[in-house]
């Protein structure tokens, strides 16, 4: 299955690793980005891959899901767990139904390209992908007093493990990731109901759950109401 070719400016360059069995297309892909001024790693199955995105510094992962040895899904979500920072994934792949791609976004993917593809478009996706906020960044946020772990899915205050329910951490760590800008109660709602918002009074429930275990136990508050915006963290940068 072969990608379509077209024109793109040259701009950033990164380091990507390319996860695809299929030779030519691989082939195709390669001269085509390295045309661009980025710097290609190579595997040919999941386990190469697997290996390659753990040691080698990639800004992006191009990862194939029918791959020999170990299947994209199980390769992007090694990747997830193992790597010590943020490394962006795009999933390369025929499969094009909905379920297929939010299994990717469920197993970690950052987008989904399905074949045949432009290849224009795939060095647009890249450094889209790769200019995203967070992205590339370390699994762990020091804001203050606060230490979050992303990969571990851990938040510690003054040396003290906080206990959070699932709807919590994400309320904290999207606090987290924005600071020390303030969140909008729009995408706060959006971000722990999606499209099915409860009442208002259950998103100030859920704040004022959230300063009683991050605040409440401590001499200074970090949660703050911003007026006719939303909540930030308040700390020193």
């Amino acid at each position: 299955m072969a990608a379509t070719a077209g024109k793109l400016p040259l701009s950033d360059s990164f380091d990507i690793l390319l996860v695809e069995d299929n030779a030519d297309l691989a082939g195709n892909i390669i001269d085509y980005l390295e045309a661009l001024g980025h710097r290609l790693h190579y595997a040919a199955d999941g386990e190469a891959g697997l290996r390659e995105a753990l040691v080698s510094p990639v800004d992006i992962v191009l990862l194939d899901l029918a791959l020999p040895h170990r299947d994209g899904l199980s390769v992007c979500a090694e990747i997830r767990r193992r790597a010590d920072r943020r490394v962006p994934i795009l999933m390369l792949t025929a499969r094009d139904t909905l379920d297929d791609k939010l299994s990717g976004f469920a197993h970690g993917a950052d987008d989904y390209l399905v074949k045949p593809f432009a290849l224009a478009e795939l060095a647009a996706r890249i450094t889209a992908l790769a200019r995203r906020p967070q992205l590339g960044q370390s699994h762990r946020l020091s804001i203050g007093p606060l230490i979050i772990d992303r990969q571990a899915r851990v938040a510690i205050r003054d040396g003290q493990e906080l206990r959070l329910t699932p709807l919590l951490w994400k309320l904290l760590l999207l606090l987290a990731e924005a600071w020390p800008n303030p969140v909008s109660r729009d995408a706060v709602t959006a971000r722990l109901w999606g499209d099915e918002p409860p009442s208002s009074d259950s998103l100030r429930a859920h704040v004022h759950l959230l300063r009683q275990v991050v605040d409440k136990p401590f001499d200074q508050p970090l949660i703050e109401t911003v007026h006719s915006v939303g909540f930030r963290l308040k700390a020193e940068p």
